[in-house]
């Protein structure tokens, strides 16, 4: 029983070590910001032609745990490093989080909508789950 708490808790702070390695130094942020901002709004253009969602106010952060998020409002926030990503995988994360405008949520009529214009969205999304 204490072998399996042990590593229950191993297993939790390698997630969370992991996670935070998302965040980027001050350096970094200010470098990158500005090319990551017209990158997401240029793909968030071309793909809402395919969907007309309304898009509210995009941002970029230098967020600790997340690649982007999606808002009530239609606010999307991505992260920095978007920028220094492979291209068809920063096109995953800016799509993955304009889908939400559709779907506030993972189901399947969710990932039917990322599906629409990204059919191999499967594979992108391993791929970055592994980095």
């Amino acid at each position: 029983m204490i072998k399996v708490r042990i590593a229950g808790k191993i297993f939790k702070f390698m997630i969370v070590r992991r996670r935070s390695s998302l965040k980027g130094t001050k350096k970094d942020y200010a470098e990158y910001k500005d090319s990551a901002l017209g990158l997401a709004k240029s793909r968030l253009e071309y793909f809402n032609t395919f969907y007309g969602f309304k898009i509210g106010r995009v941002s970029v952060k230098n967020q600790k745990s997340r690649w982007g998020s999606c808002s009530r409002k239609g606010n999307l926030n991505f992260n920095y490093k978007i920028a220094k990503l492979p291209a068809s995988t920063a096109d995953y994360i800016i799509l993955h989080e304009l889908c939400h405008l559709g779907k506030f949520n993972h189901s399947r009529a969710f990932w039917n909508l990322v599906r629409k214009t990204m059919p191999d969205y499967l594979e992108i999304r391993r791929s970055l789950r592994k980095s």
